[in-house]
């Protein structure tokens, strides 16, 4: 029987830990897709206790503990610090398969040296010694990111938002680069009921005058274009799918105003709506040189009762299963054909799609960039041993899986970077897998190459141009 979470955890044949230990472990992160505040990485504020740094905002936590039948309070309710903890602690008991499991023991031992297997027994003994290790200094935003080996992240931001916290970073002399990625979420959904009040933060914003589609396209590329001054070498759609509904611009003007007089606009509407406007930003994306990454398959809010009470992005999302290879064929061929195709990041929340999207990217790669369509890393509710494993293994069936530009912690939280060795592992497991099964050779200097390129090295070469 292997020990808990050694130092060759997931790493089963010599060829394996050879990968990982040489060639893995040590690389720097660039962490291209994450939600952490720029705001909190500049103040640079330390927590006062682990409660702080693990379970504020963290709704995968919540989703397993509301499984366990904690009440509410322990979750985003009015529980003390140590009683959500605890609440935890006795969760990840239950949680064995759980990446979770994984992950909290990563981050104990990673940033607290701390072994032990956390369990309501534990529960209070290691609330004590990472609270007397955070007391002791060390655990500010900054300190955390720097520990962790990250070489720059990119934050998501909304194309109102100022980027006054980073341009502060930088100006600070933070050792990171800390980029901006566009995230244009508001400008897709004219449905929603904040649509007028973040087309008036929009003109703030662009300093003009809203009061058509093309106006309102006019004030973002002004503002894609503040964001590129900015460092901003991303941007970031959420999208379910991606319908194919082509619309002539006397339509969409239409649109337009129905939406802002805050009336209901038809399915049909929505998806010329925001099929046009999907176009009118990858076209938008290629002329700054932007990534263009593309999330589908979130279902979102399904909770109507718990959205009432405690809103968004609390732990109550789950995956779509809509159709989505003809729409994004055609959207992605209709930007290629007039030769305006971005480089682009293809995520599917569905494992349904996996084979979908690793057929999708061969049909649009060119010589701008290596591998320029991407299958992006297992995300959300797929980034587990098994997702992780299903997501290289298909993308080394249809495509190039050396290409690849690897993992992101798509996370709120300063902890979460050892996400990253956990991918790592999980890569030098079944590439080193093949190796010692006789299915590609144990060629040091190719192997070398994939695995610092999947890492770390493709990353960075892929969104800044570095080699």
């Amino acid at each position: 029987m292997k020990p808990f979470m050694d130092k060759d955890f997931l790493l089963m044949g010599e060829v394996q830990q050879k990968l990982f230990h040489s060639y893995a472990e040590n690389q720097p992160i660039f962490d291209w897709h994450c939600h952490l505040s720029a705001k909190e990485i500049f103040e640079n504020k330390a927590p006062e206790n682990i409660y702080d740094l693990w379970l504020t905002g963290d709704h995968y936590k919540w989703r397993a503990m509301r499984s366990c039948g904690f009440d509410e309070k322990y979750c985003t309710g009015n529980a003390t610090p140590f009683e959500k903890f605890e609440a935890f602690a006795q969760t990840l008991t239950l949680a064995i398969g759980n990446p979770l499991f994984h992950w909290s023991h990563l981050e104990l031992q990673r940033y607290f040296g701390i072994k032990k297997v956390l369990s309501k027994e534990t529960a209070e003994e290691i609330w004590n010694e990472a609270n007397e290790k955070i007391a002791a200094g060390g655990f500010t935003p900054r300190e955390l990111i720097e520990k962790s080996n990250v070489f720059a992240l990119c934050t998501t931001d909304d194309p109102c938002d100022s980027l006054q916290w980073h341009e502060k970073i930088k100006n600070d002399g933070f050792s990171v680069k800390v980029l901006p990625a566009f995230r244009p979420d508001k400008a897709l959904n004219p449905d929603s009921p904040v649509f007028a009040s973040w087309l008036s933060d929009l003109e703030k914003a662009a300093e003009t005058k809203i009061e058509s589609y093309e106006e309102m396209c006019q004030a973002l590329c002004k503002r894609m274009d503040f964001f590129k001054e900015m460092g901003c070498c991303a941007s970031d759609q959420a999208v379910e799918s991606v319908v194919y509904a082509p619309a002539e611009k006397n339509e969409l003007e239409e649109i337009f105003k129905k939406a802002g007089k805050g009336e209901a606009l038809s399915e049909e509407e929505l998806n010329k709506y925001r099929y046009e406007t999907l176009l009118f930003f990858g076209r938008e994306y290629f002329k700054r040189g932007f990534a263009m990454e593309l999330h589908l398959g979130a279902m979102r809010n399904n909770n109507q009762r718990k959205f009432n009470s405690i809103g968004a992005d609390t732990g109550f999302d789950s995956i779509a299963d809509p159709q989505i290879a003809f729409g994004l064929s055609r959207f992605l061929d209709n930007l290629d054909k007039d030769g305006l195709l971005p480089k682009t990041i293809l995520f599917c929340l569905n494992p349904k799609d996996n084979y979908v999207l690793g057929t999708m990217l061969g049909n649009f790669q060119s010589s701008e960039a290596k591998s320029k369509i991407q299958f992006g890393s297992a995300w959300w509710f797929c980034d587990n041993y098994e997702g992780m494993k299903n997501q290289m293994t298909t993308l080394a069936n249809l495509g190039v899986l050396g290409a690849f530009v690897g993992m992101v912690t798509d996370s709120r939280s300063f902890l979460s970077y050892p996400r990253h060795e956990y991918f790592r592992r999980i890569l030098c497991s079944l590439v080193g897998s093949w190796v010692e099964n006789g299915m590609y050779p144990y060629d040091e200097k190719a192997l070398e190459e994939i695995i610092k390129g999947i890492s770390f090295d493709n990353s960075k070469k892929y969104f800044l141009g570095e080699g």
